[in-house]
C-alpha cells in the first residue's frame, strides 16, 4: 500500500474548527486589505492632480525649440499641466479638503456603524459596504474619464466613500476576535492588522501604475477591486464559531439542546431526518442585549486609548495621505517613483505591528509597548525631515523605520487593545460589545486622521518642517495620554496580557 504524501498528513492533522479559524483569518485579511488598497490612489495622484508647471514647462519649450514650435507648446503646457481645479496656486489647501472630507465623513460614520453593525448581519452589512465602496472610488476614476473638474463632484465622492467604509473595520475586528481567544492575541493579530499595509503597497503600486497615463484607472481598478471582494465576502464569510452537522443517507440525527436548529431543519419529538447533505448549525446561547454607546464608554481604558489613537492615527494617515507628495517636492522625483518609494513605509508598518503585537503578549502590557514606541517615534520623526535631503539611502532606512515606531501604536490598539476591551471582563460574558468598542476607539482616532492630513495642507504652505513639528507633538500627546495607564501596569505585580483594561 503506498504511503500518504507529507502534505495531505499535514493537511488532515488539522480538525474543522482551525481550518474555520484559518479561513475566517485570511478571508478577513484579504476583504480590509482591499478596504486600504482602495484609499490609496489619492495620495498616488496628487502629484499628478497639481504638477510642477514650471519644469513642464521648460521641458516643453526646450522640446519645442527643436521643433521649431515654441509657442504652441508653451501654450499646451501651461494648460494641461494640472488638473482643474487644481491648477490654482492654493492646490494644497483644495488638496487637503478631499482629504478631510474622506476622513471627516469616515469619523462621524465610525461611531454609527458599530452600533449599526452589532445589529445587522455582519456579512450582508460587509458586503454591502464593499459593493457601495466600489463604486464611489470608481466614481472618482470615472472623473478623469468625463472630463468633469468641480470640486463638488470628487468632495461628493470622497464623503460618500468615506461613509460606507466605515462598515469595514467594525466588522472584520468583530469576526476575527469571534473566532480567536485572547491566548497570543497580540501576535495574531499583529499578523492580521499587516493588512493594512499591504494594501498601501498594493494600493501605491496599482495607482503608480496608471498615474502618469491615465490617473483615471489608478482609480477605477481599486474601486473594481473591492467590489469583487465583497462578492467574495457574502459567498464564505462566516460570522462565528459553527458546527457542521454531518447526516448520512436517511440517517436520524437527535437535535442537540443549546443549538438553534428550528430554522434550519424541522423538529420531530428532538429527532429530525435529513438526506445526504452538510448543513451549517449555528451555536448559541440566549442573545444578550447589544451594549449602548455610554455602556462602552464606562469600560475601563476605552476612553484613553481612544484619545490616544486620536493623535497616533493623525500621524498615521498624515503620512498616509501626504507621504508621495512629500518625496516629489523633497526628493525630486516623478509621481511612479514617489509612490513606489512611499511603500516602504508600509513596509516599516508590518514589522512594527507584529513587533508591538508579540512583545505586548510577552510583556503583558500593551500601554507600555504603545508608550516606549510613541516615545521613540517623535525624535525618528525629525530624523527623517532632516536626513530625507541627504539621498536615497538614509531616506529608505528612515523610512522603514519611521513606518514601524510610527504604525506599531496603531496597529495594537485598533486591534489587539479594542478586542480585550471589548470582551472586557466588565461585559459578564456579553461578546456583542466588540463592535461598539472597536467603533468608539476607531472612530475617535479617525477624527485625528481627518485633521492629520487639513494640518499638513495648511502648514506644508509655509514649508514641510512645520507638518514634521505638528506629528511630533501629536506623538508625545498620544503618549501623555497613556501615562496613567502606563503607570497603573508598571505598578502591578503580575504582569498579565490584558493587565491594563481588566
Amino acid at each position: 500500500m503506498a504511503p500518504v504524501p507529507p502534505g495531505i498528513r499535514l493537511l488532515v492533522s488539522f480538525n474543522r474548527d482551525q481550518w474555520y479559524k484559518a479561513l475566517t483569518f485570511a478571508l478577513t485579511f484579504l476583504l480590509y486589505t482591499s478596504f486600504h488598497l482602495s484609499r490609496k490612489p489619492i495620495s498616488i495622484v496628487k502629484s499628478e492632480l497639481h504638477k510642477n508647471c514650471s519644469s513642464v514647462s521648460e521641458l516643453a519649450t526646450a522640446a519645442a525649440s527643436s521643433s521649431q514650435q515654441p509657442s504652441r507648446a508653451s501654450l499646451h503646457t501651461d494648460m494641461d499641466c494640472s488638473w482643474k481645479p487644481f491648477d490654482k496656486s492654493n492646490y494644497k489647501q483644495l488638496l487637503g479638503a478631499m482629504d478631510y472630507s474622506f476622513l471627516c465623513a469616515y469619523a462621524v460614520g465610525m461611531y454609527l456603524s458599530g452600533i449599526i453593525g452589532e445589529r445587522l448581519p455582519i456579512r450582508l452589512y460587509l458586503t454591502v459596504g464593499m459593493l457601495t465602496s466600489g463604486l464611489f472610488t470608481c466614481l472618482f476614476g470615472l472623473g478623469y474619464i468625463y472630463n468633469i473638474h468641480s470640486l463638488g463632484f470628487y468632495i461628493f465622492v470622497q464623503v460618500a466613500n468615506g461613509l460606507v467604509q466605515t462598515t469595514g473595520w467594525p466588522s472584520v475586528v468583530t469576526c476575527i476576535g469571534n473566532w480567536f481567544g485572547k491566548g497570543r492575541r497580540g501576535l495574531i493579530m499583529g499578523l492580521w492588522n499587516s493588512h493594512t499595509s499591504v494594501g498601501n503597497i498594493l494600493g501605491s503600486l496599482i495607482a503608480g501604475y496608471w498615474v502618469s497615463s491615465n490617473w483615471g484607472l489608478s482609480f477605477i481598478v481599486p474601486g473594481l477591486i473591492i467590489a469583487v471582494m465583497g462578492i467574495v465576502c457574502f459567498l464564505f464569510l462566516i460570522e462565528r464559531e459553527y458546527s457542521l452537522l454531518m447526516t448520512g443517507g436517511g440517517g436520524r440525527v437527535r437535535g442537540k439542546s443549546g443549538y438553534d436548529t428550528e430554522l434550519l431543519l424541522p423538529r420531530d419529538n428532538g429527532t429530525v431526518c435529513v438526506p445526504v447533505q452538510q448543513v451549517v448549525v449555528v451555536k448559541s446561547e440566549s442573545e444578550p442585549s447589544a451594549i449602548s454607546f455610554m455602556g462602552a464608554l464606562r469600560i475601563p481604558g476605552v476612553i484613553e486609548f481612544s484619545l490616544c489613537l486620536l493623535f497616533a492615527k493623525l500621524v498615521s494617515y498624515t503620512f498616509l495621505f501626504w507621504l508621495p507628495l512629500y518625496i516629489t517636492k523633497a526628493a525630486h522625483l516623478d509621481a511612479k517613483k514617489a509612490g513606489d518609494l512611499s511603500t516602504l513605509f508600509d513596509v516599516g508598518g508590518i514589522v512594527g505591528g507584529i513587533l508591538a503585537g508579540v512583545i505586548s503578549d510577552k510583556l503583558g502590557k500593551r500601554a507600555t509597548t504603545c508608550a516606549v514606541m510613541l516615545l521613540l517615534a517623535a525624535p525618528t520623526l525629525y530624523g527623517f525631515s532632516m536626513i530625507s535631503e541627504f539621498g536615497l539611502g538614509p531616506t529608505i532606512g528612515m523610512l522603514l523605520v519611521c513606518g514601524g515606531l510610527v504604525n506599531g501604536p496603531y496597529a495594537l490598539i485598533t486591534t489587539a487593545v479594542s478586542a480585550d476591551l471589548g470582551t472586557h471582563k466588565s461585559l459578564k460574558g456579553n461578546a456583542r460589545a466588540l463592535s461598539t468598542v472597536t467603533a468608539i476607539i476607531d472612530g475617535t482616532g479617525s477624527v485625528g486622521a481627518a485633521v492629520g492630513p487639513l494640518l499638513a495642507g495648511l502648514l506644508s504652505a509655509g514649508g514641510w518642517d512645520q507638518v514634521f513639528y505638528m506629528l511630533m507633538t501629536a506623538d508625545f500627546l498620544a503618549l501623555l495620554l497613556l501615562l496613567r495607564l502606563v503607570t497603573k501596569e508598571l505598578t502591578s505585580r503580575k504582569p498579565r496580557p490584558i493587565s491594563t483594561v481588566e
